[in-house]
Order: structure tokens, then sequence, then C-alpha cells
């Protein structure tokens, strides 16, 4: 609820540590209607003016003044809701004067018209049993399968010149899809307000505001509510590493760099030639606080993805030497950066327990998921980039060649439990000429599917949480593209419609089977049972719950060639059954198998007293979990 600017919040406004600031500062209509007030930050103007459509847009006619700490306020009588608005700004120490959209409004014009739009945020939240039991939801030990999102893109409406869903017509048809899908949560690419679409929301100019190409602010809300009243969590993405350096946004505000730093070695970030956050200043630093809390405040949102975490972590980051200094000590890190990244963790974890962040993080950095208390950088967990790498680098070798790579297979094990890992294949994967997950794999036709269906198997039968992008659960033969809608037409092909049927179910396997969730963060949950069988392409490991009945015994034939009477070593003497099998017939495979599951014999193998032997398909992954009743 918006309140009176105070001594209290200036001096946590100047102390980088206010996590409130859309309170006070930002336009908030007066209780009686009566009109707005407007409160913004530009500490080297010599004057700040409203302008909009109730003023005809005039430079010097609602004047706001000094409120201290470099803020200005004041009240302008008769605007209401939905008026347009912009600040002009002119510096003290130029003749510097722009007309700046509201770093704090709720909601913009549609792009490319960037006016802030006067707007309350009031919704009737109705998600009241999720929000009580979302601790569990979300917690390291619970099944955690993300559906990756850009809302633009996902369907579009043909006839209606190819426009994208609003946020009202993706509730009715993303929500059933991705419930019929069985992932737990969904995450958007960012919604914040961004000029430019094809940056699909990394640039983003309102920290504060849901972009309006979808519709207004609640029917934001509304669509988050949805999912949360039929079961599923919701992931913002976040960016706090940069910004665009379009006119009307952040940079050079009042004519000089308040958001961005002054340096010019560190005000721009290369490779998206964006405007970096000065993370030293802490005005910018309860900015940004401010951003991250008020997407779990105001929406509810379960989680934020947060974007760009290695390049705010390291001065030289697409750097050449020359073009950086080291900072304090001599070093590479930025020092205000990490300091930053820290605090804001904290601030979410004590705000907002029952929440997570994650980091999209692609160094070595040490202990990005580890509490700030120990050392870490306090994120819940870390994107598992190296992982996506070299999976899909061993996946593309033909299957004659795979043997020379097989340690691009094994390597994760020597570093899986060191942080609280998400396994993804995200959007990056399937843009810029990397070609769709199908496109990546070799063979013809019929190999290619059963390449994506192990490649899913292989995922999820591994400890870490996974993360899909839209399109790859259908196998989508074209990159993505945000110009137009997934190809859903291929779902009248059966070798499309049968691997979506595997995924869903790959999806239930997974949140039913407390052996492949509930200790994937710890090493106790993995046991190799088979890594080193290169010549033959096939690894075979145990996942482990909290009871030898809940293990899970999986195998993965990454040959062309089917391996007959495969054996493998097993902990309990007995019947192991079949759970799933990626060569199913249904899902588009061969359909060899072993007849719902296998008997233990006394041969000792791979350190076990019995072994089975496995029918394993070609290109193919099985699972087995011990019933002896079977």
């Amino acid at each position: 609820m918006a309140r009176s600017l105070n001594e209290n919040d200036l001096y946590l406004f100047k102390e980088g540590t206010h996590t409130r600031l859309p309170d006070v500062l930002g336009s908030h209509v007066a209780e009686n209607g009566s009109g707005t007030h407007f409160s913004v930050w530009a500490p080297n103007a010599k004057s700040v003016t409203v302008v909009g459509d109730f003023n005809w847009w005039k430079k010097h006619t609602n004047w706001l003044s000094p409120a201290g700490g470099g803020i200005w306020s004041g009240f302008v009588p008769g605007v209401a809701v939905g008026a347009k608005y912009k600040y002009h700004v002119e510096s003290r120490s130029s003749d510097y004067a722009a007309d700046k959209s509201d770093p704090f409004a709720f909601f913009n014009e549609i792009a490319p018209h960037n006016s802030s739009i006067v707007w309350n945020l009031a919704y009737q939240w109705n998600d009241d049993d999720w929000m009580r039991k979302r601790t569990g939801v979300n917690s390291l030990q619970a099944p955690i399968s993300i559906y990756e999102v850009h809302l633009g893109s996902w369907r579009r409406v043909a006839d209606q010149g190819n426009r994208s869903l609003s946020y009202v017509e993706l509730a009715d048809q993303l929500i059933p899809y991705v419930k019929e899908m069985g992932f737990t949560h969904v995450e958007f690419m960012p919604v914040m307000e961004h000029p430019f679409y094809g940056s699909w929301g990394y640039q983003i100019t309102g920290y504060f505001a849901p972009t309006s190409r979808y519709g207004a602010p609640q029917d934001l809300m509304r669509l988050i509510d949805l999912f949360h009243q039929n079961g599923i969590g919701v992931i913002l993405d976040w960016v706090p590493s940069h910004f665009p350096n379009d006119e009307h946004g952040l940079g050079c505000f009042d004519g000089k760099h308040e958001f961005e730093p002054a340096d010019p070695q560190r005000r721009v970030q290369p490779d998206w030639n964006s405007f970096i956050f000065d993370y030293g200043k802490s005005e910018v630093c309860s900015f940004l606080l401010s951003s991250a809390l008020f997407w779990l405040d105001k929406y509810h949102a379960d989680a934020l993805r947060v974007d760009g975490v290695a390049s705010m972590l390291y001065l030289d980051y697409s750097r050449k030497p020359g073009e950086w200094t080291p900072n304090k000590l001599g070093g590479r890190e930025n020092l205000d950066a990490i300091s930053f990244l820290k605090r804001m963790n904290e601030a979410v974890y004590r705000e907002h327990p029952d929440t997570q962040t994650i980091a999209e993080e692609s160094t070595a950095y040490p202990m990005v998921s580890r509490p700030t208390y120990a050392g870490g950088l306090g994120f819940g967990f870390k994107w598992d980039m190296g992982w996506m790498h070299d999976t899909l680098a061993y996946l593309s070798q033909d299957p004659l060649f795979r043997k020379f790579h097989h340690g691009e297979l094994t390597f994760r094990s020597v570093y899986a439990f060191k942080e609280n890992y998400i396994l993804p294949l995200s959007h990056d994967e399937v843009v810029y000429g990397k070609g769709s997950l199908l496109q990546k794999m070799p063979g013809d036709n019929w190999s290619k599917f059963a390449n994506v269906r192990l490649l899913l198997c292989y995922m999820y039968s591994l400890p870490g949480k996974k993360l899909i992008f839209m399109g790859c659960e259908f196998g989508q033969w074209s990159e993505w593209s945000h110009e137009k809608s997934l190809d859903w037409a291929l779902l009248h092909f059966g070798t499309h419609s049968g691997l979506r049927l595997m995924l869903g179910d790959l999806n239930r396997l997974y949140r039913a089977e407390p052996g492949l969730h509930t200790a994937e963060h710890s090493d106790a949950s993995f046991e190799w049972i088979e890594a080193h069988d290169a010549e033959r392409n096939v690894l075979a490991y145990l996942r482990k719950g909290r009871s030898l009945e809940e293990e899970i015994l999986v195998l993965c034939n990454f040959s062309a060639i089917p391996q007959m009477n495969y054996r493998a070593g097993v902990p309990l003497k007995g019947s192991w059954r079949e759970l799933f099998n990626s060569d199913a017939a249904t899902y588009g495979g061969s359909g060899r198998g072993n007849f719902g599951g296998v008997r233990t014999v006394p041969v000792p193998l791979h350190g076990h007293d019995y072994s089975v032997t496995i029918d394993l398909p070609a290109l193919a992954a099985v699972f087995f979990r011990y019933d002896d009743k079977a």
C-alpha cells in the first residue's frame, strides 16, 4: 500500500537495504481520488516536472519539489488511474533534458510507445491453499520439472494477424496444457516491460511493470493465480545484470550516470551493448532489491531465475586485456556485484522463505547455491550449463564414435553435488543456428527421435531438477522463433505425439518415485553400477531414495545396436519391475522390452551380490524398481 516518504525510507534507500521502494516512489492515486502523488529519484536534476495527457504534455506545468536523498515529489490534482505520463528531467550539470518513463511505474504503454500509466495493483487473490503448501513444493526434496515459456510465441492466432495470445487467453490454454503434461512449474521468460520485443524480455526498462503487450497487470496476476489454483508453480526470469540504453529508460537518467557506472570501462556490457547496473551505489541496490521483492510480493511468484549472473561476477566478462580494471584486491571479481547478490538472496529468503532464487551461472564460481553464512552467494539453485553442453555435444556424435567421447557423460559425477543443480534444456540451445533438439541428433528420422527420447530419459534419471523449453516436448523441427507460434500441427504425426506422450509419462514417473527426487542434491542419491562401458556406449546407475525399496535402476544405451542380455549388478534379491522404457511402441520406439521385469540371479557383479540380465534396446533408456511381488 502506498504511503508518504519518511526519514526511515531515506535512510534505508541511502544504505542500500530498502526493499519496498514502490510503496513510496512512482505514482500513487490519493485514497480520496483527488489526484496522484508522484515521486522519482533524480539527484542531479535541476528540475523535474510531470508531463502527461492530463496537461497536454506541457513540460513546465506540474513541478515536483526536492524531498531529500535526491528524490523529487509532488501532487497533481485530478490525475486518475489510466493517465499517461513521463518525467521531464533537466540536468543541473549540463544542458541535458529528457522525458523519462517512471522507473517505478506499475504499467506502461504498449511498445513502441513508452509512456508510463498511473495504475493500482488491487487484486483479490484466490491461491491461499497454494501459498500455504508451497514451502514443500519448492523444496530441495520436491520433484521440480519446469516448462520454460516465451509468452509471445507459445501459441499465436494465425487468422488474426499472427498475434500473440493475451494473459487471459494464456490462462485458458497454457494452464491446461502444462497440467496435462505433468510439469510442476512453469517459467516465464521475462514478463517485465521491454521496448524491443526481439530481446525476448531480457532488455528491461520497467522493473516493476509487466509488459502491456499481453494485457494489464491484473491479467498477469490472474494467470499466476490460476496456475497456483491448478497446483503449478510460477518462476519469473529477472534481469539485474544489464538494461537497455533507450533514451526514455534508466540510462543517463538526470544527465549523470545514476543507475550505471560512471567509469566507461564498467558501464557497458559488450555482448548486448547495454548498460550495467552500478552495484556499488546504494540507491541502485535498493532499486534492484525492491524489484526482486516486488514480484514475490505483488505477483506471488514462486521463484526468480536470475539471468546473466556470470556477467555480473566478473569485471573482465567478455572483455579483452586493457578493457577492464582489476578490483581493489587485484582480482577480476566484481566485488560490488557479489555483495549485492548475497544481499538480494538474503532478503528474498528472509521475507519469502517458501520461494527460491535460481542462478543462470555458467562458470566454475564456487558455492553459488550455498548459504551466505557459509560463504556462498546464497542462491537456492544453479543451472548446470556444463551438463547441458557436454551432453548435447556427446549426443550430436554419430553412435559409432560416441565411445571416444564417453567422458562427456561421466564427467558430471565429479561435480554433481557441489551445487543444487537444475538440468536445463533451455531456449538458448535452440536458437541462433544451434538447431532444434531433433536437428542436433545424428541419423535418420527414427534415430533422431530415439536420441531425443533417450536424452530426456537420461536427464530425468540424473540427480537435479529439470527444465525444458517449449516445443522440445514434442520435437519441434525448426529453431525457435519469437515471431511465430510453435509448430503445433506436428502433433498430428505419431512420432511427435509419441515423444510428447513420453515426456508427460516421465514427469509423472519423476513425481511418483521418491528415488528420483527426494535426495537428488546429495551424493547419497546416486550410485554408479557401470560408468566405464564406453565400448558399448552404456551407462548404468542406481537412483536412491529413503530406503532400498525406493531405489531405481537405470540403464541408458547410447549405441544404435540393441544390447541383448546386458548384465547389471543390483543390491536386492528378487524381482525388479520395468517402470519405464523409452523404446515403447506408444512413444514411437521399436517396442523391445523385458516383459514387465527381470529376476535376479546369484551372480555377483558391480559390487553387489546379485545381478539381472536385461534386454537393452538401441538408443533407449529403461528404468527398474525392486518389487519382489512382481
